[in-house]
């Protein structure tokens, strides 16, 4: 997949003030500081359309951008942030809870996992609860270049092993590098097979009439 445009068309801080939309959504989502921001810049090679900060947490609402006018990608609100407090957690987790069950349009959420750190209790318990609600998942591999390949490797396979262990399985696993790129062009292209085949010709039919009228 080509990434020809990419736009933010708004936010939202719970499920009935989201964009109306038909197309298909793809949501990514993770713990605090995994790189969240960075890999959705690197995907859509646009600087700065998620903003990055220092700050872990700083990603309160629900952010959309409209990809190729072809899908949207969904940026939720990280969880483990610190500074909230337990009802402002509750609030933010009952947000994000309503929109991952209601969301009609969305087709798989990306659970982002930091290939640095051994496999967390709390990337376990999302990803358990994804699958306890019945919610297609895959889950991405970050920072794959910040650490030793022996090192990333490790931390995948106790994390499958973890999987398996609990029963639980994802659709895809995918490794990806927001500093390198590495495996930017195969998760895209996975997302462009799961877009419904009317959209496709559509955009091959754009691309046919742009070179005509050249």
């Amino acid at each position: 997949m080509k990434i020809q445009s990419a736009r933010h068309i708004g936010c939202a801080t719970e499920l009935e003030s989201c964009p109306q939309s038909n197309l298909p959504e793809f949501a990514f989502v993770g713990r605090s500081n995994v790189g969240k921001s960075s890999l959705i810049n690197t995907l859509t090679e646009v600087k700065g359309l998620a903003k990055v900060s220092s700050t872990p947490g700083k990603t309160k609402l629900i952010h959309f951008f409209r990809i190729n006018e072809l899908w949207t990608l969904v940026d939720l609100p990280g969880y483990g942030f610190a500074k909230l407090s337990k009802v402002k957690k509750l609030e933010f987790n009952k947000s994000v809870s309503h929109f991952l069950n209601g969301r009609t349009n969305l087709k798989q959420v990306f659970a982002l996992i930091d290939s640095q750190l051994e496999p967390l209790d709390s990337d376990l318990a999302f990803v358990d609860w994804l699958q306890e609600c019945g919610i297609q998942y895959s889950i991405i591999l970050t920072k794959i270049d910040r650490s030793a390949y022996s090192k990333v490797s490790n931390n995948e396979g106790k994390l499958i092993k973890l999987l398996n262990d609990y029963g639980l399985r994802p659709t895809e696993i995918f490794k990806c590098s927001a500093r390198t790129k590495r495996g930017r062009v195969v998760l895209l292209n996975w997302i462009e097979s799961q877009l419904p085949r009317e959209q496709k010709k559509k955009k091959c039919k754009a691309i046919h009439l742009g070179w005509m009228n050249k």
